[in-house]
This record gives C-alpha cells, sequence and structure tokens, in this order.
C-alpha cells in the first residue's frame, strides 16, 4: 500500500484528496459499489476520532474503480449513519497500486 498520510481533519483529508483527482462522491453513489465491488477498490483510509464524543467518529476511503474514477466516501458512526454500507466498505479489499 501506498503510505499514508495522516490529515488534522475530515475536511482537510478530503480537500487532499480531491487535489490528487478523488472527485466523486460515492456517498451519493454507494448503489455503484454495492452492484460491482469487484470492480472498486480502497487506495486510502483516514480515521478521525472525536476528541470527547465518541459520535464524531469518521472514516475517509479514498477509492479507486477499474475503469479510473476516482472518489470517496465517508463513514460516520452516529446512530444515524448508513452501517449497511460502512461496513460493506470495510469489506472491500484494500490494495495500493
Amino acid at each position: 500500500m501506498k503510505r499514508m498520510y495522516h490529515y488534522a481533519t475530515v475536511s482537510k483529508a478530503l480537500d487532499q484528496l480531491n487535489e490528487k483527482g478523488f472527485t466523486c462522491d460515492f456517498n451519493r453513489n454507494a448503489e455503484m459499489i454495492k452492484r460491482n465491488p469487484d470492480k472498486f477498490e480502497i487506495v486510502h483510509v483516514y480515521r478521525y476520532e472525536g476528541e470527547s464524543d465518541p459520535a464524531d467518529e469518521a472514516v475517509v476511503y479514498g477509492i479507486r474503480s477499474t475503469s479510473g474514477k476516482k472518489g470517496v466516501y465517508v463513514a460516520g458512526f452516529s446512530a444515524d449513519s448508513d452501517q449497511e454500507t460502512s461496513k460493506f466498505l470495510f469489506d472491500l479489499s484494500i490494495r495500493g497500486r
């Protein structure tokens, strides 16, 4: 896997991934990944924990498709987060090229 960088906040990670071409919002297009999991791979993972509130925890995934499309998915750990998609992404292969 490529060297991972730590960013102070979720927004900083999203900004940097955007600069690296990760422009698709897979939170809005999660069905695309669910229908074709073998065509996607996780190439970046950033985990954030809230300093005082566990509900502030989040994971930022940088995801690439076999066709070259790159995007991000932000998974939260609050009660209203999409746990099904979060688990599915957790189960996806994590590879680097």
